[in-house]
């Protein structure tokens, strides 16, 4: 699952990865959502989306990305889940135009950005965990998903 990006994460340091996204949830600047596949078993997680806002290079940048565990993987769970995503960040108008960086070789997540309907920007050299990562970058607006601007 994190092949793409450079495999798993140490242990240190996952305890205050995800107090910073409770932390960011609550205060509203991410909206995390778990991908359940079926509403009868809502305890069956397979994955989590999410956009959340931050500052690259001096500019106010909003960011979506997503994880599909392995046995979920194929389903187009992962798409299903990023346009219902979109929607509500439509509906919220308050993302504006959102950003993804999935790797340039990451078939599955380029390929949910081509089919949802992200424009591509081009490639980019993206930061991440003390790498730095050749990425896709994608645009979309939400508003096309939940009645916001375009």
């Amino acid at each position: 699952m994190t092949a793409e990006l450079g495999g798993p994460q140490p242990r240190e340091g996952i305890e205050d990865k995800v107090a910073r996204d409770v932390a960011d949830a609550a205060a509203g600047t991410a909206l995390i959502k778990m991908i359940v596949p079926d509403e009868a078993a809502p305890a069956t997680v397979a994955g989590s989306v999410a956009p959340w806002q931050h500052d690259s290079g001096g500019q106010h940048l909003s960011e979506i990305g997503w994880m599909v565990l392995p046995g979920f993987q194929g389903r187009g769970l992962g798409k299903q889940a990023v346009r219902m995503l979109l929607g509500l960040a439509g509906r919220q108008g308050r993302w504006g135009v959102v950003h993804a960086f999935p790797s340039v070789s990451n078939a599955p997540s380029n390929g949910i950005c081509r089919s949802v309907g992200f424009r591509f920007a081009g490639e980019a050299d993206v930061p991440f965990a003390g790498r730095i990562f050749r990425t896709n970058h994608w645009v979309i607006h939400p508003g096309r998903f939940g009645g916001g601007q375009r």
